[in-house]
């Protein structure tokens, strides 16, 4: 799961990623209303950390832009203003929280998930498809009642293609969804192809079917009646 920290205290937004990067989260940074207009445009997130006052700019403008794109990524608006209309006027424009600083990390944590589950998985910590099932709480895979071994980063594959079934991933998206940032910074995106080689294996070899398709010339879908 991939979130984006809009934050322009330097140590706050490092201790929120250290935290979330131990629950297996994607953390990226953007200090400045700049730097997160231009990674919203660019990448899309499972969940975004909104800071409204930011040095150059507004962060509800952000949020403005993200419902004007028909953006899909969940937004926690984190601020030190506990004005009332400025909460009032993020969750009208399209915010799904709102928490004040200060706050336990914890508490944030559980309210990214919550946010992700309701808008992956239909409110459900437990993701089914016929043979196979995902307890989302415990991060455990199992297949005819038999839990399988995952990596790390095939499991966030299988929660990302899951999370968006039916639909043709490309390999490019992929590489962002598991790197980030620095996937434009890699010769080639090889990497997804192993890890989704490895993750087809292990599921066929328990005996799970063969839900995820390869679209030639394209990438790769996730196929669920």
């Amino acid at each position: 799961m991939k979130v984006l920290i809009i934050e322009d205290e330097t140590e706050l937004a490092k201790s929120i990623a250290e935290y979330l990067s131990e629950e297996n989260y994607l953390c990226e940074f953007a200090s400045t209303f700049q730097d997160a207009m231009e990674k919203i445009h660019t990448f899309q997130y499972d969940c975004i950390l909104l800071d409204i006052m930011l040095p150059d700019g507004n962060g509800l403008t952000i949020l403005e832009e993200l419902k004007k794109q028909n953006k899909q990524d969940g937004v926690i608006i984190v601020s030190a203003k506990n004005a009332l209309d400025d909460k009032i006027s993020g969750l009208q424009m399209g915010a799904d929280d709102y928490l004040t600083k200060p706050f336990h990390l914890s508490e944030l944590m559980a309210r990214i998930y919550s946010i992700i589950r309701r808008k992956q998985f239909n409110n459900s910590n437990v993701v089914t498809q016929n043979e196979l099932q995902i307890d989302l709480l415990a991060k455990t895979v199992s297949i005819n009642n038999e839990i399988i071994s995952l990596t790390k980063k095939e499991f966030d594959l299988l929660i990302f293609f899951i999370g968006n079934k039916n639909k043709v991933i490309s390999k490019s998206a992929l590489a962002e969804h598991l790197s980030g940032d620095f996937a434009d910074m890699l010769d080639n995106h090889d990497f997804v192809y192993a890890h989704i080689k490895n993750l087809k294996k292990k599921l066929s070899d328990a005996g799970c079917d063969s839900y995820l398709k390869t679209v030639y010339g394209t990438g790769y879908k996730w196929e669920s009646i």
